[in-house]
């Protein structure tokens, strides 16, 4: 187990890199906002594709055969925007690194599922999300060492994709039952929770477009490239902190109601960012942890919401639901994002952000008076989420003391 958190937290700090790096050399290479946004949107739409259909490669191919495979696409695509410094390549590229990772990703959280035990899960959990954390926001500095000019970066992205083989080829060999193909009955999950289905557009929209075209606001207020990495770090690192809190207070209260004080907290530490954009340095370090601190947290709350109101039969096919539309809101959010801060300036990613939250707020404020909350005794555990696959909903709610199917 152990050789395949270490292939996650490579992956994981590849993807992590490649986000924050692909924008800013995009600009210093002239081209617009727009333009990057767009590639962002290729990306996360490469993403969608990865989670639905790899299941039917690992069952054609296996574990070891499906990775070493993808692996290898990932990191000549890494090493094809050095060689092809054009827009059109670059969108492409992008595509297929969403294809990719998510295939990657669900690849080692399917083998993980499988490897473990009960008794163990949640310790795996616990060490998965620690890796993620430290990995992406490690990541982020490894950009002002390297560099974003020449070749270099886009090397270290190839070699970091590669490294991601040794583990994995390491490991047990034991080649575990891939995932069962995940049902995605859209209308259904909308009728299970149409509020966890609007949170999580919402979150598409937003967090997609912060992370993507954050960089790129970073640079617009004349942040250094060492600066822009601590500012998207803070972003990450204040998700995380307060993401368990949260989403304790959630499973004490009604969750809607917490739901709705994050994105009203989500919505103010956005406005703030677009008033004082670029004004005071660690101003904008404060409001940007903040931002994280609720922004990032509004995906797992609404999971946990639309889990309060399913079957124990029904949590992989919510979880898949709930990311196809996040990833809907996904592929449109860097895009229009994008397109705001190339008309109207820096202050724009965050304006446009404030207005979704505020729009999530009232869709919030409806719901809470046309359904009645869920009692205490029904609710289940909330859990922190990675956005990578289905397949971690099935980590974190198997093993877990869940109300007994059907008690709805």
């Amino acid at each position: 187990m152990i050789p395949l958190l270490v292939a996650a937290g490579i992956l994981l700090a590849g993807n992590g890199l490649q986000g924050t790096l692909i924008a800013l050399r995009g600009a210093a290479e002239g081209f617009s906002p727009t333009t990057i946004g767009l590639m962002g949107s290729a990306y996360f739409a490469g993403f969608l594709i990865g989670c639905l259909y790899i299941p039917r490669l690992l069952r054609a191919v296996g574990h070891i055969r499906a990775f070493a495979a993808l692996a290898a696409l990932g990191a000549a695509g890494a090493l094809l925007m050095v060689l092809f410094v054009d827009p059109v390549a670059w969108i492409a590229v992008r595509f297929l690194s969403g294809i990719c990772f998510s295939s990657l990703f669900t690849t080692i959280e399917s083998w993980l599922n499988s490897a473990a035990a009960n008794a163990n899960r949640a310790r795996v959990l616990a060490v998965y999300r620690i890796i993620d954390i430290v990995a992406v926001t490690g990541s982020q500095y490894m950009i002002p060492g390297i560099g974003i000019e020449g070749f270099t970066a886009f090397a270290v992205m190839a070699m970091m994709i590669t490294l991601s083989l040794v583990p994995v080829s390491m490991a047990d060999r034991s080649n575990p039952q891939p995932p069962a193909a995940f049902r995605l009955d859209l209308k259904e999950v909308w009728r299970i929770s149409p509020l966890a289905s609007i949170g999580c557009i919402a979150v598409g929209l937003t967090n997609s477009a912060f992370r993507m075209i954050g960089p790129i606001y970073g640079q617009s207020i004349g942040l250094s490239v060492s600066e822009i990495a601590t500012f998207m770090s803070a972003g990450i690192i204040g998700g995380a902190v307060m993401q368990y809190p949260l989403g304790a207070l959630s499973d004490r209260r009604d969750r809607r109601q917490v739901l709705l004080f994050t994105t009203i907290g989500a919505m103010i530490s956005a406005l703030a960012l677009s008033w004082f954009a670029g004004e005071d340095r660690n101003a904008n370090l404060l409001l940007v942890f903040l931002f994280g601190a609720f922004a990032m947290s509004l995906y797992s709350l609404s999971a946990a919401h639309a889990n309060d109101h399913a079957k124990r039969d029904e949590y992989v096919q919510v979880a898949a639901g709930l990311l196809f539309f996040y990833s809907m809101g996904a592929v449109t959010g860097p895009l229009v994002a994008s397109f705001l801060m190339q008309h109207f300036g820096p202050h724009a990613l965050f304006s446009y952000t404030s207005a979704i939250y505020a729009m999530l707020i009232l869709v919030t404020l409806y719901r809470m008076g046309v359904r009645p909350s869920v009692p205490a005794g029904q609710r289940g555990r909330f859990a922190a989420l990675l956005r990578t696959s289905p397949v971690f909903m099935r980590m974190a709610r198997r093993g877990r003391n869940k109300r007994p199917s059907g008690e709805l």
